[in-house]
């Protein structure tokens, strides 16, 4: 079982099947998106549509199915006597309107229960922000999302010479993007220290 959708996700989906997994099941918090774009989402705006990438592909062709299963959740993993895993309880999930705030938030939805073999489960989470105890140590400011604060288009942080990159600097992406932004804070942390830099970043 995979537990989150994604690149990540379908990565971990595509790698158990050639490790030779019997089955694979993927579990999404997030409602299925259209097959088609809706009125609100024209071009040249990115499609917001259901993509299916090449681990949900191996799962069809393999399994003769998608290995989706989406607006769930897991509520409890189930051990054998001898304390290893054999069963996963899932959970579905409906979107409600908080009357207070009117923010959308996820129920679960009564009776929609269920148990699912399960030998691996792989959790491929979603990235929730910078660790507070990171940041805190370094007393860093930080933004509405928890990436560490910066100059548009800079890497030093609001305390002097602590540099962020990556993730921390501009919330989750791709690591190609991470390498890149590390190559760009070296360069910038040698200029901070030596006045100048020799390092060249294409």
């Amino acid at each position: 079982m995979v537990i989150g959708g994604g690149d990540t996700g379908n990565d971990c989906v595509g790698t158990a099947i050639r490790h030779g997994a019997k089955s694979v099941t993927q579990i999404e918090m997030m409602p299925k998106a259209p097959d088609v774009r809706a009125d609100n989402n024209p071009w040249p705006q990115w499609p917001k549509i259901c993509k299916t990438d090449y681990g949900q592909e191996e799962a069809i062709a393999v399994y003769g199915r998608d290995p989706r299963i989406y607006e769930t959740t897991v509520k409890e993993f189930v051990k054998d006597k001898s304390g290893s895993l054999k069963a996963v309880k899932i959970v579905s999930l409906a979107w409600e309107k908080d009357r207070e705030t009117g923010c959308m938030h996820m129920q679960e939805v009564e009776g929609s229960e269920k148990t699912l073999d399960a030998e691996v489960v792989l959790i491929a989470a979603g990235f929730l922000g910078s660790q507070k105890y990171v940041t805190d140590a370094f007393h860093v400011e930080v933004d509405d999302r928890t990436n560490v604060k910066t100059a548009a288009g800079r890497f030093a942080a609001s305390v002097d010479r602590v540099f962020t990159a990556g993730d921390m600097h501009t919330g989750q992406s791709l690591v190609v993007k991470a390498i890149r932004q590390g190559r760009e804070c070296a360069r910038e942390m040698d200029e901070s220290l030596m006045g100048y830099t020799n390092l060249y970043v294409q």
